[in-house]
């Protein structure tokens, strides 16, 4: 039940209504903070710890329909941070979770959630899920349905780059989820057509990104109008000590389980930069560096849009298939380019850090970042697309 997660863009037709101040300017490249050295690590696969669960799902107090959809999904036991966590959901207390990527974040929030609304004694109650990205907001939603199959709940999605009259048709409708990314949400809030008022429970997956300058303000208005919400969550694989006083702000009294440290990447991910000599071609050494026979699945993470678009067309002049996602390309763009990367008709999927967060794809053998990220939590969220489910990955970096 895991699924990972990057950086979501304004709708187009939010634009209409309010403009992002940096809208239609080039992306300016911010220093990073990483000292390169802290990125030369060999995988310690052999140390990584496997969680033994001292109970399965079937012995969970939980409802039987419920558990039912969990078993026809192929899970027999609840990850750590599955077990550690839903005795406390089901009993509402808000919480901050920490656990890596690909450790099952997305089921341990929903299970808990959906179990609550299956019981009879308590009342029906509203639930929004606020997540960075279009592709995570997609896959919460697709969870949600596999474990709400038949249970007649319903939830709606709503991202950038679709349709709004969608939105606003959907939410006529009684929803008990509501998913979305903030510009989408704040844009139908501003619509009347989602009611903060009427929100019971509030989610913020990949918390840290969503306390970034990049949203805090879309979620502090948001948040403003839930006056009734009686429970709340924060999720992500990362935590900065730096936004202890937002966190405070949104969920003054959680309780914290981490089953990572929340500030170091996976041990089974070998590390490594490449330093870029004065006055060589960077991309000669990415073409060399993509040669090699293990190169199979790859993960090409550019600071800007522009240089992706230039890095996709540059590999396939140069005859390797690639293609892109990032927040320009149409929400049907991004999903056409992310079936053939994990269907294996592309070979290199050039991105921005909307694969960073949200994109779940397994055998991924290589994240390559063509330049140093900006700080090291956005780093762990990008090599956390390699090395998953019990396999050795490889990250290179390069430095000017």
């Amino acid at each position: 039940m895991s699924h990972n997660q990057s950086t979501n863009r304004r709708s187009s037709s939010q634009n209409k209504s309010r403009k992002h101040p940096q809208q239609n300017k080039p992306k300016r490249k911010q220093k990073s903070t990483i000292n390169p050295n802290r990125l030369i690590q060999a995988a310690e696969l052999q140390e990584v710890r496997k969680y033994t669960p001292s109970i399965s799902f079937a012995e969970m107090n939980l409802h039987a329909h419920l558990k039912s959809n969990i078993d026809a999904m192929g899970f027999v036991n609840p990850t750590e941070i599955q077990e550690k966590t839903y005795k406390q959901l089901i009993q509402k207390q808000d919480m901050i979770g920490i656990a890596n990527t690909g450790t099952g974040k997305t089921g341990a929030f929903l299970i808990p959630i959906i179990h609550n609304l299956l019981d009879q004694n308590k009342s029906r109650f509203k639930t929004l899920i606020i997540v960075p990205t279009r592709e995570l907001a997609l896959q919460v939603q697709d969870e949600f349905n596999k474990l709400s199959k038949g249970l007649k709940l319903r939830s709606s999605c709503h991202i950038g780059g679709t349709n709004i009259n969608t939105d606003l048709k959907r939410l006529k409708q009684h929803n008990d989820f509501i998913i979305g990314t903030p510009g989408r949400l704040l844009d139908l809030i501003n619509r009347g057509s989602i009611k903060p008022a009427q929100i019971q429970k509030l989610i913020l997956d990949e918390f840290d990104r969503m306390l970034d300058m990049g949203f805090i303000n879309d979620i502090r208005k948001i948040v403003r109008g839930m006056k009734q919400r009686d429970h709340t969550l924060l999720f992500s694989a990362t935590m900065n000590p730096k936004q202890k006083s937002l966190i405070q702000e949104i969920v003054p009294n959680a309780i914290t389980v981490a089953v990572s440290k929340g500030d170091t990447s996976s041990k089974n991910v070998a590390q490594d930069i490449i330093r870029v000599p004065e006055g060589a071609n960077k991309f000669d050494l990415l073409k060399v560096l993509l040669s090699g026979e293990s190169f199979d699945k790859v993960i090409l993470f550019a600071e800007t849009k522009r240089l992706a678009d230039r890095l996709s067309k540059k590999l396939n002049k140069s005859g390797i298939d690639a293609d892109q996602i990032h927040g320009n390309k149409s929400q049907n763009y991004r999903l056409k380019a992310l079936n053939k990367f994990k269907k294996g008709s592309i070979r290199v999927l050039v991105a921005t850090d909307v694969a960073a967060r949200g994109v779940d794809i397994d055998s991924v053998s290589h994240v390559i970042n063509y330049q140093l990220p900006t700080d090291y939590d956005t780093y762990i969220h990008r090599i956390g697309r390699t090395g998953r489910a019990g396999n050795v990955g490889m990250a290179y970096t390069f430095v000017d």
